[in-house]
């Protein structure tokens, strides 16, 4: 996600410092080259020796004759983005007035200065989050261009954002938004179909491709909502769902407003009227299914101009049989295109799919996420020539 990418990592001294080790480590998995910069504050907290180790590189703790400030974050400094993380109420009010009296706040004022993006998660306590004069702090810098990655609010704290949250805030500051200003709506995992209290009709969906597909979205600039069977996520408002009729209705409520619609969800084909009672074991049973309404097809007699990207999965491990698949989809709901493969890679972290326009058919081989942004990129596309 951010292959090639130099970091500048700001850390300030919240007692979240300790998870800026962790965060460098994750930044690096993602591809990004990272240099840290700690304020004093920060170095009573967590010792530069483990940043300088999760880095592999030297630490910033003073600016020096070297003037690091404009190295890392000037014109044509080192940095792509600064990422402030943990970020103080007392370190965002004094980038809010162009106070430089630690390494971090002078690299945040020369960054800004230059035209870095600047990426802040903030962590302290919830009061001093929500203390007027750090709102308003907030506000000024966010006004900027500064983006915030907010923080999760448990047990009376601000906490620093998760790993993912911040990733996938740096990419979206980094990275070209085509999808900037665009509401998406993805479907993703898999539907249950109660039997009864404690047994479900379902399918093998893990929702990773629905996920992938909503965190690239993000990452290109949208403001995407997630539809699906799991939990919250950092880059998508969720409505949670269970059964078929569930996701249909969410996915309708959520598309009266959407810019496109990318159906990666395993939807259940079939549905049943649940036994109120648990049914007992050893005896033969059989269950009276009904098919379930086609989503694609509903969403599009109610949306007949809205974008919409299918998933198409078949066994046969033929690709002119999952091309035929695709194309019958693309034309019955009038796709802008249709991503099909092979069932087998149902939870797999790798696929192998055909991206079947109406003139044209693409192979793919690859990462999920490789896939996801594929998709991202075809659909900023589709939905500019609309």
């Amino acid at each position: 996600m951010l292959e090639g990418v130099n970091v500048a990592l700001g850390v300030s001294g919240s007692i979240a410092a300790v998870k800026a080790v962790e965060l460098a480590h994750e930044l690096r998995r993602q591809g990004a080259s990272v240099r840290a910069v700690m304020s004093d504050s920060a170095r009573g907290i967590i010792h530069p020796w483990a940043l300088e180790f999760a880095t592999e590189n030297d630490v910033v703790t003073e600016i020096t004759g070297g003037v690091e400030h404009v190295t890392l974050c000037g014109n044509d400094g080192w940095a792509d983005v600064l990422l402030l993380a943990p970020a103080t109420a007392n370190t965002v009010g004094k980038i809010a007035g162009a106070i430089d009296d630690t390494p971090v706040t002078t690299c945040a004022t020369t960054a800004l200065g230059a035209g870095v993006p600047v990426v802040i998660a903030p962590a302290m306590h919830e009061p001093m989050y929500t203390h007027p004069g750090v709102l308003e702090a907030i506000d000024r810098v966010e006004s900027w261009g500064v983006e915030f990655v907010d923080p999760r609010i448990e047990e009376g704290k601000a906490k620093i954002a998760t790993e993912e949250a911040i990733v996938c805030g740096v990419a979206r500051a980094v990275g070209e938004r085509p999808l900037e200003g665009r509401h998406v709506v993805v479907t993703s995992g898999a539907t249950a179909e109660p039997i009864d209290p404690v047994r479900v009709l379902t399918n093998r969906s893990s929702g990773k491709m629905g996920r992938a597909v909503a965190r690239a979205c993000y990452v290109h600039g949208a403001d995407v909502t997630l539809v699906h069977d799991g939990a919250d996520v950092a880059y998508a408002d969720v409505t949670p769902v269970e059964t078929a009729g569930e996701m249909l209705e969410a996915t309708h409520e959520a598309c009266a407003e959407a810019d496109a619609l990318v159906c990666a969800a395993a939807i259940g084909d079939y549905t049943l009227e649940p036994s109120e009672e648990k049914l007992r074991s050893g005896k033969e049973l059989t269950l009276d299914l009904e098919p379930t309404p086609k989503l694609l097809d509903t969403v599009r007699d109610e949306q007949p101009d809205l974008p919409i990207v299918a998933f198409k999965a078949e066994t046969s491990g033929d690709d002119e049989a999952m091309i035929d698949a695709a194309r019958e989809v693309l034309e019955r709901v009038d796709a802008a295109f249709v991503v099909a493969n092979d069932a087998s890679v149902m939870g797999a972290n790798r696929t192998r799919a055909l991206l079947v326009h109406a003139d044209d058919v693409a192979q793919f081989s690859g990462s999920k996420e490789a896939l996801a942004t594929e998709i991202a990129r075809s659909l900023a596309v589709v939905v500019d020539s609309g």
